[in-house]
């Protein structure tokens, strides 16, 4: 069947390349009984791939069920799946059949299946090895021909590095894998979602479609979705419901994205990570800033080491007495302060006059420089002027948030 044919029938939207991939290998173990195991993040869509490998497959009119294991408690789970005999524990007042004796000649679709308990692990691993099991409480073995589905958010082989899977479970699930993307690789597909969304809860809640600007429509690209096409969909429909407004602007998306993870541009934070595990967020910006400055300093030190080699014309200094000043009042080093004993150097009178004159004053310069808390104060009153007041639109200039904004006008005693 043709892949087109499949997002047809089973309502899944996208042209990405690596979404085309996960549907042909289901297309392709459909026919046979292997087990399959679907991974990808939370909200990608995981739950679509066991129906098709079901409904194509030869147990298409057998039962299928779909099973959160996450969502059962550790103490009745394997009642749940391979059921109990009467008395077998406290208020099993019947005996009860599991999904692997009611789903039999069908498929079971066992999602979020590396939250199952050791002990579950090793009855599902003897289902999936044998076909038998044991109820609860029983010593009969039963059998049971039944096709399984897994899936999981969870990274397996962290999992079993930490004791938490089987590593002989994992490999007889993962006979077959099937990976599905992130929303964020599949950025040709999000405003495609996001207007066929649109327009389902235009029609559910009888009101016109929703209509994206170029601005939005960018905002949307470069976010990162950490909740896939879930959080798409959700986004979608409080928009829908909640703004009077058709036309949505870059101002109404950025009301309904998370302040954290909004974008999709790389930045550098593993490092970070490592080394600042306990610093706040004021802590490690202050640090960027100071490693920024150091940067700074060390490439003034190369270009002043020009300067004094010879390597820049004569005319340079008196054509830029101020660069000149700039430059030493910022690099705080004796050996760029004072002259060199070089008797080669070209360095002109003109230039030592205004090292001695302006070597008193680097320090100060630079103690000045270093009273962040005054540098910050100074910058929120300015983005509070520029934006006459409007605490969001400051909050956004300075790329913070407007609680952090309101603790700071507090802290600082900023009239606003």
């Amino acid at each position: 069947m043709e892949i087109q044919g499949i997002k047809q029938r089973f309502g899944i939207i996208g042209h990405s390349p690596a979404l085309d991939r996960a549907i042909d290998v289901a297309i392709q173990v459909a026919p046979t009984d292997i087990s399959v195991l679907i991974t990808g993040e939370s909200g990608v869509g995981k739950e679509s791939f066991p129906k098709i490998i079901h409904q194509l497959s030869a147990r298409k009119h057998g039962p299928f069920i779909a099973v959160n294991c996450g969502a059962i408690p550790e103490g009745t789970i394997d009642s749940e799946l391979f059921g109990h005999e009467k008395g077998s524990f406290t208020g099993a007042h019947e005996a009860r059949r599991g999904y692997f004796e009611v789903v039999n000649n069908g498929t079971i679709f066992l999602d979020e299946v590396a939250e199952l308990p050791l002990l579950t692990q090793v009855r599902l691993l003897r289902v999936l090895e044998s076909g038998e099991f044991l109820k609860v409480g029983s010593s009969k073995v039963l059998k049971t021909n039944v096709r399984v589905v897994a899936a999981t958010n969870v990274n397996l082989q962290e999992a079993i590095s930490n004791g938490k899977f089987r590593e002989d479970l994992y490999y007889r699930l993962n006979t077959v894998p099937i990976f599905v993307p992130a929303l964020r690789d599949r950025q040709l597909d999000i405003i495609m979602l996001f207007k066929k969304f649109s327009a389902d809860f235009a029609e559910k809640y009888r009101m016109p479609p929703l209509q994206l600007s170029q601005e939005a429509e960018t905002i949307l690209l470069n976010y990162r979705w950490p909740g896939n096409i879930r959080q798409l969909k959700n986004i979608a429909e409080q928009i829908s419901v909640i703004e009077s407004s058709r036309i949505i602007t870059s101002d109404i998306i950025h009301k309904y994205l998370p302040q954290t993870q909004s974008s999709n541009l790389p930045v550098l934070v593993s490092d970070l990570k490592r080394t600042d595990a306990g610093m706040n967020e004021r802590d490690i910006l202050y640090r960027l800033l100071f490693d920024m400055r150091k940067d700074v300093t060390d490439l003034k030190k190369i270009v002043i080491e020009l300067v004094r080699n010879g390597q820049v014309s004569g005319s340079f200094h008196e054509e830029n007495p101020h660069l000149i000043k700039s430059l030493y009042k910022d690099v705080d080093s004796d050996d760029y302060m004072t002259e060199p004993e070089s008797e080669t150097s070209e360095l002109t009178d003109h230039h030592h006059q205004i090292v001695e004159s302006y070597e008193e004053d680097a320090t100060g310069y630079i103690e000045e420089s270093l009273s962040i808390h005054k540098k910050e104060k100074d910058l929120i009153i300015r983005a509070l002027q520029k934006h006459e007041g409007r605490r969001k639109k400051a909050a956004d200039e300075l790329g913070i948030s407007e609680r952090t904004l309101y603790r700071k006008i507090k802290e600082y005693d900023i009239s606003a």
